[in-house]
């Protein structure tokens, strides 16, 4: 398969993966993932690699992963023990890995690339659903959560040439994400939905359908409850960075829209022209 033109090119993704429990339960969020790997073939084939940008990869400049195999990293504790007996032993791509370093040396930004490997659950509990075989190759991209909403949206734009050739760039975070209201036993699994978390998601679906880039940037001060739902916003940001993947200025189209325990959102985005053709 040779280049894709910006027409065609495969839609980075933005997906809400949820609790570690989500990799038990994935309730209808679970079955989501599960028609959209099969949907992402069908339209666009096989990605030949999936570069993925999860919350729970943080460093101080970008870092990416560029080990020839990933274990599973059960980056969490306290859960059921059938949770750490799930497995999402995936192959890296360590040529990848120089080519993507290359992209953004050449933007300016600072990369740094490392022989370690393993993906945290905020890859594998959706890759899990989505290509269940775990045989595509996997560079994850650690990144800083210091650096403001317009310079990650660059570091995307960056990665845009990946996304012309195939590769599905994939950010893993949430949508809503208040472990404030976890900690206070706020709403079981299937409570209904908090009015704070009701209008974020609505303001991000109608500003990203209208690809209203400078609105969302300032999000912080612009969007209704902007701090409630994300009092740290790491879970948030890798938006920017899928967003960005689609190229300069492309709108976001919600795929999927669920709630749990009331206040996490689920949601899921893909960005760029061809977005809104998906049928998930």
């Amino acid at each position: 398969m040779g280049p894709m033109s910006a027409a065609t090119a495969l839609p980075p993704l933005f997906i809400s993966h949820g609790s570690p429990m989500t990799a038990l339960d994935a309730g209808d969020t679970g079955a989501f993932w599960r028609r959209l790997g099969p949907a992402i073939e069908r339209r666009f084939g096989r990605p030949r690699a999936i570069l993925a940008v999860s919350a729970h990869s943080l460093t101080r400049e970008p870092v990416l992963l560029a080990a020839a195999r990933h274990p599973t990293v059960h980056d969490f504790s306290g859960f059921p023990e059938a949770l750490y007996r799930l497995r999402y032993d995936a192959p890296g791509d360590p040529d990848l890995a120089a080519r993507t370093a290359a992209l953004l040396t050449a933007a300016g930004l600072p990369v740094h690339l490392s022989d370690e490997g393993g993906l945290d659950h905020g890859i594998w509990t959706p890759l899990r659903d989505m290509f269940p075989a775990a045989d595509i190759p996997v560079l994850p991209l650690a990144w800083p959560p210091g650096w403001p909403p317009e310079r990650l949206y660059a570091l995307g734009t960056a990665l845009a040439p990946l996304a012309a050739d195939g590769v599905l760039v994939m950010g893993s975070g949430a949508l809503t994400h208040n472990l404030r209201l976890f900690m206070a036993g706020r709403g079981a699994v299937d409570a209904p939905e908090i009015a704070e978390s009701a209008a974020f998601r609505a303001w991000v679906a109608e500003r990203s359908a209208a690809a209203d880039w400078p609105a969302l940037f300032d999000y912080r001060r612009q969007a209704p409850h902007a701090a409630h739902m994300h009092p740290s916003d790491e879970h948030w940001l890798p938006f920017y960075v899928a967003a960005g993947a689609a190229g300069p200025g492309a709108a976001g189209h919600r795929l999927h829209a669920s709630v749990t325990y009331g206040h996490l959102a689920m949601d899921a985005y893909a960005f760029g022209p061809l977005a809104q053709e998906w049928v998930v």
